[in-house]
């Protein structure tokens, strides 16, 4: 198993001129910063099945029959629609070790939602498409984070990328090892947290699901189900509330340790963190002050103070 978290990614994102305009759209923070903790897997799906560099525009088109096609703008009647579909069914297949995608906006082979389709007229339709390419990913792996690169610019949707790549290469990682129950047990335990924060009622939901583990002989079946169950709490952005909530269930194990300045200068930052006053990393890096000083062996396996290297500094922009 990889050390590094495996990432497929839209070629031209890494700044290689494959698009069809012989040009790039490489993005900053891909190549900057991600690709220092990440090990990338490029791909040009419409390089990959023989097109040129540079080539004609490609459309997706909706058939007269509501299905979708895949056809050059110059060329209506030059459909490749089976030849896309077969690299994309060949490619899913070979690739399940990938804990992230990052694909590219727009594109009638990458995009992910909004692109546009045309009638078989050429008339400009609605943007409800999704590229061919990357609908095959989603249907294979619904659990795996995809986000476009547009997207991506959005601090919160980019933290919450990011924190969800790094949760499901640990749980592949898991598998890798060799799954039993107590390290799928300790695994749900250190996640704990994380899930209260992002979604109260999927983490209410899962807890029974873990509870039933000594009921299943197939490992493998119940990781498979976990996994969906776990990548789907992720993928709701934890909010400013729920964050607040976790926070202050954390205040509790230092009422102790504290004396009452302390616990009412922490009960005010989490409260005007709450308030929108102060960014998620203040009350976080008082309660990781505290949790240095007064170590507690429960919170100390918590995931949801470092769901993802520090480095990335992506709690700087999310508030």
């Amino acid at each position: 198993m990889n050390i590094q978290p495996v990432i497929g990614v839209s070629g031209c994102l890494t700044g290689s001129a494959v698009r069809f305009d012989g040009g790039h759209k490489r993005m900053a923070f891909v190549m900057e910063a991600l690709a220092l903790v990440v090990a990338f897997k490029p791909i040009c799906p419409e390089v990959a099945i023989g097109l040129p560099v540079p080539r004609p525009a490609l459309r997706l088109v909706k058939a007269r029959e509501g299905e979708i096609r895949m056809r050059f703008s110059h060329a209506p009647h030059d459909d490749i629609t089976e030849k896309m579909a077969d690299f994309a069914a060949g490619y899913v297949s070979r690739n399940d070790e990938l804990s992230g995608f990052i694909v590219c906006a727009k594109s009638p082979c990458c995009g992910m939602e909004r692109v546009r389709l045309y009638d078989e007229m050429g008339n400009r339709g609605r943007k409800e498409g999704v590229g061919l390419f990357t609908g095959a990913l989603l249907e294979k792996y619904p659990w795996l984070p995809v986000e476009e690169d547009g997207r991506l610019h959005d601090p919160v949707l980019r933290e919450n990328f990011v924190e969800r790549i790094f949760a499901l290469h640990e749980l592949n990682t898991l598998r890798a090892n060799g799954l039993s129950r107590r390290a799928l047990l300790n695994f749900h335990s250190r996640y704990k947290l994380q899930l209260l924060a992002h979604h109260q009622a999927g983490y209410r939901e899962i807890g029974p699901f873990v509870a039933s583990l000594h009921k299943w002989e197939d490992l493998d079946s119940f990781f498979v189900a976990y996994r969906e169950k776990l990548m789907a709490i992720l993928k709701k952005p934890a909010s400013r509330k729920n964050h607040t909530n976790v926070m202050t269930h954390i205040q509790g194990y230092f009422r102790n340790q504290l004396n009452a300045r302390q616990r009412g200068e922490l009960r005010d930052v989490i409260l005007r963190y709450r308030d929108g006053v102060l960014p998620i990393l203040a009350p976080l890096t008082l309660l990781k002050h505290y949790l240095a000083e007064y170590p507690d062996d429960y919170l100390l396996t918590q995931n949801y103070f470092n769901p993802y290297p520090e480095y990335l500094a992506l709690r700087l922009a999310v508030n």
